[in-house]
């Protein structure tokens, strides 16, 4: 790193506001990536390129978009100018206007917003932010890289499409009937439903539907309590279908799947439990800590992304740390990423995995089920990355 000495944001501190869920059916993922998050600030806060450290504001937004602008409000008012978010896109559309307005009034407190998870492909589309950095990959890129592998698999004929009615729900559908029809329009949509966001306790109706249906796969983007409860349900139910889902990984999933889902349940994700190296230790560490495992890898690249930019721009101030994230490249757990100028998207690997017995050669345990996931393939980010529509309105 060149002139490090001249580090002038060397000892600051750096307090972000994490605004997700901490009650509700959703509780269970907003107090895993709180504890990710603050596992990861004490990594980074031990040896960064800014030597800054970083310090965790959590903040309950009740999974509410009106909840998140009152804690954004609550977080600015504390001083705090940088914030995450990332568990439901409605929210984070909340945020991104909030910021934005926010920026506007008030010159010299601008704040920037660093998405975690929230994948509608319009915030870095129609709705892209100078102010708003996506760390995961949208819908649509990893819609891409699934329908590539689909394309591949001949025992796919029938594909029902299953998913959350809010913005992210309705995306999934959307690309999925895109790409299948694209690459293996002999591919039939045998059926489509959307059921609210975590409020379902059973399943059992809608997992009549699809295997009335004839369907061979479902196609899904639910998390937490949406997904782990909809493969609980098909369990019971005998269903044997493939399900190719965003989130199988995240908190309640893997238990509901146990043994029932092993070589079923596919994962698209820019992450996975078997990478190996540095990242398979850090896996480890947190889960001899929490007893829980780390999903949430975006987190890695918002701290990896953060400090190489204050160090680039010597400083902590959110306008030029935003100037220095644009473009920036860096390496990460899966490989080199990059934070897409025109749109703020990350360019980045994603995998799919399968949901299998743990062995001698992927020996982790995910929620102590004795089973984990295990790359099947590997997409390079040319191959998921997608255009943008973005016109971005830039300060000055």
């Amino acid at each position: 790193m060149a002139a490090t000495g001249a580090q002038a944001q060397k000892g600051e501190t750096v307090k972000i506001a994490w605004i997700d869920p901490l009650s509700g059916l959703m509780a269970p993922v907003g107090q895993n990536q709180v504890k990710s998050f603050q596992f990861f600030a004490e990594k980074f806060n031990a040896s960064n390129p800014a030597g800054v450290k970083f310090e965790i504001i959590p903040i309950d937004n009740k999974l509410s978009p009106a909840e998140s602008l009152n804690a954004l409000k609550s977080a600015i008012d504390q001083g705090v100018r940088y914030v995450t978010q990332g568990n439901g896109s409605g929210a984070a559309l909340a945020i991104i206007d909030a910021v934005n307005k926010h920026n506007e009034r008030n010159p010299g407190k601008e704040v920037v917003y660093l998405n975690h998870s929230a994948v509608d492909p319009d915030l870095t589309n129609s709705k892209c932010s100078y102010w708003h950095f996506r760390f995961d990959a949208d819908t649509s890129m990893k819609m891409e890289a699934l329908t590539t592998f689909m394309k591949d698999q001949p025992d796919i004929k029938k594909v029902y499409l299953l998913n959350q009615n809010y913005a992210h729900g309705h995306q999934v559908a959307k690309f999925a009937k895109d790409g299948l029809a694209r690459k293996r329009p002999d591919v039939q949509i045998v059926g489509e439903d959307l059921h609210p966001l975590a409020q379902v306790r059973d399943f059992a109706p809608y997992v009549a539907k699809i295997k009335a249906s004839g369907a061979d796969s479902v196609i899904t983007g639910n998390w937490g309590s949406d997904l782990a409860l909809l493969v609980k349900a098909a369990n019971e139910a005998g269903y044997t279908g493939k399900f190719y889902t965003y989130y199988a990984g995240v908190t309640g999933t893997p238990t509901a799947m146990g043994a029932g889902g092993a070589g079923r349940v596919f994962q698209i994700s820019y992450n996975h439990n078997s990478l190996g190296g540095e990242p398979e230790k850090w896996a480890n560490e947190y889960k001899a800590k929490f007893n829980d495992d780390f999903y949430t890898g975006s987190v890695i690249h918002i701290y990896t992304a953060l400090s190489n930019a204050m160090a680039k721009a010597r400083s902590t101030d959110p306008v030029k740390v935003a100037a220095a994230l644009e473009g920036l490249k860096f390496k990460s757990f899966n490989g080199d990423v990059e934070m897409r100028k025109t749109d703020h998207q990350l360019q980045q690997t994603l995998f799919l995995t399968v949901w299998q017995k743990a062995d001698a050669k992927r020996p982790y345990s995910v929620e102590n089920t004795g089973y984990n996931f295990a790359p099947v393939k590997t997409f390079d980010p040319f191959v998921s990355s997608t255009p943008t529509s973005c016109q971005m309105k830039r300060p000055g």
